[in-house]
């Protein structure tokens, strides 16, 4: 199905890059039910998005004018910011878990037989 000719495609596609998630969503909603029969499809390989994507799209229009989550709008990078700060924590813990386990080995110097280098 080539529904719309690849300049369209292409401001359409700059345009979806453009929004917040939440209007990704239902851009790709309103766009896939324009084209009725098979535009869930086409849109997903266009915007290179999930027909999931699309289903809740479809669902927040449904919402609207009364959106819970009217006004609120995820930044980008807010998950890798909060993933990488339980990362950090996950390291000092690993980090000390490690020293622990390295003081209670013996050291090299006791070890028995010969070392061979």
């Amino acid at each position: 199905m080539n529904a719309y000719c690849p300049a369209v495609e292409t401001h359409m596609q700059a345009l979806y890059r453009s929004l917040s998630e939440k209007d990704r969503r239902r851009y790709a909603a309103v766009e896939a039910e324009k084209l009725g029969h098979g535009g869930v499809e086409y849109i997903t390989k266009l915007f290179g998005c999930h027909r999931d994507t699309i289903r809740q799209g479809r669902a927040d229009i449904e919402r609207l004018p009364h959106d819970p989550a009217e006004g609120r709008i995820r930044k980008k990078g807010a998950v890798e910011v909060r993933l990488a700060a339980r990362n950090r924590v996950s390291s000092r813990q690993l980090k000390k878990k490690f020293k622990r386990k390295r003081q209670d080995r013996p050291s090299k110097a006791v070890r028995s037989g010969p070392i061979w280098d």
